[in-house]
C-alpha cells in the first residue's frame, strides 16, 4: 500500500507496539478498516494536513481542509461502529515512550491519545514534528493557534487510540500554560488582520499610496513566532563562522564602532497577493491582499563593515558561500526564526545590506525587530531577519525550515503529494510587482466628476528600478502612462533623479488621472509595471500559481461602477 511503501516498512520496525495492537483490538485505530486505511492512502494531503497542526509551519497549513467533509462520508459506517467500543487506558509513562518511528509517535490533546505515526515521513518538516511526540499538543497550539480549528479537530479525532489515565489529565490541568503572545504590542486598530497568533497583518490599501514612506504604525507585520521582549542594556550580536573567532556586539557598539548608513528601502513579503491565486485554486498560507509591502527609511550599520571587522575578507573565507541570519525568536521547542542570504549580497559595496537599530528615524517598533534587524534592500521580506541574534559565514544555506522548506516557487502542476522542496532555489530578489490601491475593487465613481483618477505603487526586486507604469481603464485593450510620484503632498521624499543602477531599493507611487469613458457603466481597471530590464509582470494569475501562493505578480485589477448622479 502507498502509506506502507511511504512510511518505510514502518510496521515491521515495530511501530505497531503492544499499546497499539491493544487499540487496535478494542477497534479504536481507524488502520484496522481497510476502506478508511485506503481513503488515507488516497489523499496523502490529510497527513500533511495533521503534520501541519503539529508543526505549525506556514507551508503545510491544512491542506485540503476545505474538501474535508465531502471526503469524510466515505467509511463513516466503519468508524462509527469502531468508536462504539471502549478505548484503552493509557499512562503518560507509556505515552512518553512513543517518541519515534520504530516505536510509533505519539501525543495527547484533552485528554485523548492519538497515534500520528504514519504522518511523519510524509512531511518536509517531521523532525520538528518528533518535537511534540509522547506530550501534549496544548503547548503547541498556544504558539500556533491558526490550527484550533473545528475541521482540523475533526481530523485529528480520527486517529484517537485511547484516553489518558484520570491522574495524569489532572497533573496535565495542573500545569498552567501562559500565553506566548501575552507580552506582544499594541497595534494600531487600522490594520487589517490575517492572524492574530502570530500577528500577521495588513494597511489598508489606500494608506499605501498616501505617503512615499510608510509611518512605521501602518507598516505590514510579519511574524512567524512571538516578539521577543529584548533588554537593550543587554542585548548582544555574535558574528561566527570566520578564522578569528567571535565577534560579539553590544547595541551600543554598533552605534559607535560603525558608520550610520541610512537607506530607503521597500520591504514585501513573498505571499503579497496571496489572496489572487485563492480565487484560481487554494493554496496554503496567510490570505494577504495586495497591501504586505511597506517602505521606509532605515538606520544602521552596514553588514559589509561588520562582517570586515570580524576578519572577513576574500582570502581569509574562500569557501564561504553563504551568511546566515538568526533571531531571538523561538517556539515552545527552542527553535528560532532564520534565514540566509548569499555572501556576495552581504559583502558587496552595491549591496547595502544594513543591520538596522532605526526605522522612520527612531528605534525599531518591537514588531519590525528590536533592538536589531537585517536589511536586505531587494531581496524578499523572509530574508530581512528580525530581532538579530548571530550571523554566521558558512559554506551553507540556512538550515532553518523557513529557508529549506517554505518560501519557494513551483510549477502550477506541482501539488503537495509531488512537490520536493529540495528541488527549487529559495527565493531571494522578486519579481517586478504594482497594485491598484485607490479607487478599491467595487468602488462606485460619479459621472459629474468627469475624470478618475488612479493611484497605486510599483516596485521590482534586486534593485532593479522601475521605469514605467500602464494603466488600462478597459480591462487591457488599450492603455496610458501613470505618472511616477512621491505620493499625497510628500513628493519631497522621493529621489528627484534616479538611484545608481542596481540600487533602487524602494518603490514607485504612480497616479494617472483620466476622462471618463462617455458611455461606460463600469470600468475593469488594470495596471502593469516595467522595470530597467524590461521585465514585465503577467497577464494572469493562473499560469504563475503555485501551492505556496508565492510571487504573485499578474497584472492587478479592480472593478469600479460608474453612477450618473450623487443621489
Amino acid at each position: 500500500m502507498l502509506l506502507l511503501r511511504r512510511c518505510q516498512g514502518l510496521t515491521r520496525c515495530g511501530c505497531l507496539a503492544p499499546q497499539r495492537a491493544q487499540a487496535a483490538a478494542f477497534g479504536a485505530v481507524r488502520l484496522t478498516s481497510s476502506s478508511s486505511h485506503d481513503r488515507r492512502s488516497e489523499h496523502p494531503g490529510w497527513r500533511q494536513a495533521l503534520a501541519g497542526l503539529l508543526a505549525g509551519t506556514g507551508a503545510v497549513l491544512a491542506y485540503g481542509l476545505h474538501h474535508h467533509k465531502a471526503q469524510q462520508t466515505e467509511g463513516i459506517s466503519v468508524h462509527a461502529k469502531a468508536q462504539t467500543a471502549p478505548l484503552p487506558i493509557f499512562s503518560q509513562e507509556e505515552v512518553t515512550k512513543h517518541r519515534t518511528l520504530q516505536d510509533g509517535v505519539w501525543v495527547t490533546y484533552k485528554g485523548g491519545v492519538y497515534d500520528i505515526t504514519e504522518f511523519v515521513t510524509m512531511h518536509p518538516g517531521g523532525d520538528k514534528i518528533l518535537l511534540a511526540a509522547g506530550g501534549a499538543l496544548e503547548p503547541f497550539w498556544a504558539l500556533y493557534a491558526v490550527h484550533n480549528q473545528d475541521h482540523v479537530l475533526d481530523i485529528l479525532s480520527e486517529y484517537k487510540v485511547g484516553e489518558l489515565k484520570a491522574e495524569d489529565q489532572k497533573k496535565q490541568q495542573s500545569l498552567t500554560t501562559s500565553d506566548p503572545y501575552s507580552s506582544d504590542p499594541e497595534r494600531h486598530p487600522v490594520l487589517r488582520v490575517n492572524s492574530q497568533k502570530p500577528f500577521n497583518a495588513e494597511p489598508p490599501p489606500e494608506i499605501l499610496s498616501d505617503s512615499y514612506i510608510t509611518p512605521s504604525a501602518f507598516f505590514f507585520k510579519r511574524n512567524h513566532l512571538p516578539v521577543p521582549q529584548v533588554d537593550p542594556a543587554s542585548y548582544e550580536l555574535q558574528v561566527q563562522g570566520l578564522p578569528g573567532g567571535v565577534l560579539r556586539l553590544s547595541l551600543e557598539d554598533l552605534k559607535r564602532r560603525f558608520p550610520k548608513r541610512t537607506i530607503t528601502a521597500t520591504l514585501q513579503c513573498a505571499g503579497n497577493r496571496r489572496s489572487e491565486m485563492n480565487t484560481v485554486k487554494q493554496v496554503k498560507g496567510l490570505n494577504w491582499g495586495i497591501a504586505a509591502i511597506s517602505n521606509a527609511t532605515w538606520g544602521g550599520a552596514l553588514l559589509r563593515d561588520v562582517l570586515q571587522a570580524a576578519g572577513y575578507g576574500p582570502d581569509v573565507a574562500p569557501w564561504a558561500r553563504h551568511v546566515q541570519f538568526e533571531g531571538l525568536d523561538k517556539d515552545v521547542t527552542g527553535t528560532t526564526y532564520g534565514a540566509s542570504i548569499p555572501l556576495s549580497k552581504a559583502v558587496s559595496e552595491e549591496g547595502d545590506v544594513l543591520l538596522a537599530y532605526e526605522m522612520n528615524g527612531e528605534p525599531l517598533p518591537a514588531d519590525h525587530g528590536f533592538p536589531v534587524r537585517v536589511v536586505v534592500p531587494g531581496t524578499v521580506g523572509a530574508r530581512n531577519v528580525k530581532w538579530l541574534s548571530k550571523i554566521t559565514v558558512s559554506a551553507d544555506e540556512s538550515g532553518s525550515h523557513w529557508q529549506q522548506n517554505d518560501y519557494k516557487g513551483f510549477s502550477p502542476a506541482t501539488d503537495w503529494d509531488t512537490v520536493n522542496f529540495k528541488s527549487a532555489p529559495a527565493i531571494q530578489e522578486l519579481p517586478v510587482q504594482s497594485a491598484i490601491t485607490a479607487p478599491a475593487d467595487g468602488a462606485v465613481v460619479f459621472r459629474s466628476g468627469e475624470e478618475l483618477t488612479v493611484k497605486g505603487y510599483a516596485w521590482s526586486g534586486g534593485g532593479r528600478e522601475v521605469v514605467r507604469v500602464d494603466v488600462s481603464l478597459d480591462g487591457g485593450k488599450t492603455w496610458q502612462v501613470a505618472r511616477l510620484r512621491g505620493g499625497g503632498g510628500d513628493e519631497e521624499q522621493a529621489p528627484e533623479v534616479s538611484p545608481p543602477p542596481g540600487r533602487a531599493w524602494a518603490w514607485k507611487l504612480w497616479e494617472l488621472t483620466a476622462p471618463l469613458p462617455p458611455d461606460a457603466r463600469q470600468l475593469e481597471i488594470v495596471c502593469k509595471a516595467v522595470d530597467n530590464s524590461y521585465n514585465m509582470q503577467p497577464d494572469t494569475v493562473a499560469p504563475i500559481w503555485n501551492l505556496r501562493g508565492v510571487l504573485s505578480n499578474a497584472w492587478h485589477r479592480v472593478k469600479v461602477n460608474i453612477s450618473e448622479d450623487e443621489e
